[in-house]
């Protein structure tokens, strides 16, 4: 897919989304001094938003579905709202090919001024999905169907990211896989990371073809 961007920039774009399996957010916030040549890594950094409802009356801590306060029992018409960010950050190994792009990018002087920063892109979401749409229908891959929706989707930056996933579990599904795949993806809970391997594994259809295999060439 990577093959298919028409310029270097689109290109390293695509191999980080593949090749590291991290969310569009977290690409397009790289900088240059994220990236450590000499170990072949790059950090990541995640933000993410938290969102805390009160009681206007009592200051009680309430949840989404609240509409009475647990605390002093009155109707919720409008809770107070905190909101707070959390940033994390993780290092990353990157594969020789693409350490390779990514520093003939930078000596090239791909990367942009923004806000003070040197980012690797410099570019907005919405044309970070526009790359990914338009390279994957360069490299002729299909639209996707939903199948409990129907509804037909164009190749996006997150399907990128279960693509790497995907792959990394039917490389290596076990315990140290799995553990290791969750520190990739940045997943707080394994239960996340559990869900690729639902998606990638085989291990029931094996099972169950397995308890009738002999049954199978001994019945009448």
């Amino acid at each position: 897919m990577a093959a298919a961007a028409g310029n270097l920039r689109d290109r390293l774009l695509i191999r980080l989304l593949l090749r590291l399996g991290c969310r569009i957010s977290e690409a397009l916030a790289i900088t240059v001094g994220d990236v450590d040549l000499v170990s072949s890594t790059v950090s990541i950094r995640h933000l993410k938003q938290r969102l805390k409802l009160f009681c206007p009356d009592c200051s009680t801590r309430l949840s989404r579905s609240h509409n009475h306060c647990p605390g002093c029992g009155g109707k919720i018409t409008k809770a107070l709202k905190e909101s707070t960010e959390q940033s994390r950050r993780r290092n990353l190994p990157v594969d020789a090919e693409t350490m390779k792009v990514l520093k003939d990018y930078i000596e090239r002087g791909g990367p942009v001024v923004r806000n003070g920063q040197l980012l690797l892109f410099g570019i907005n979401r919405h044309r970070a999905w526009q790359i990914v749409r338009e390279c994957a229908e360069g490299a002729g891959l299909g639209k996707l169907i939903n199948p409990e929706s129907g509804k037909v989707h164009h190749v996006s930056p997150h399907r990128l990211r279960d693509a790497f996933s995907i792959h990394a579990v039917k490389t290596d599904d076990s315990g140290d896989g799995l553990r290791l795949l969750q520190e990739q993806l940045g997943h707080q809970s394994i239960t996340t990371t559990m869900r690729y391997r639902k998606v990638a594994g085989e291990e029931h259809r094996r099972w169950y073809d397995k308890l009738w295999s002999k049954t199978d060439d001994s019945s009448p």
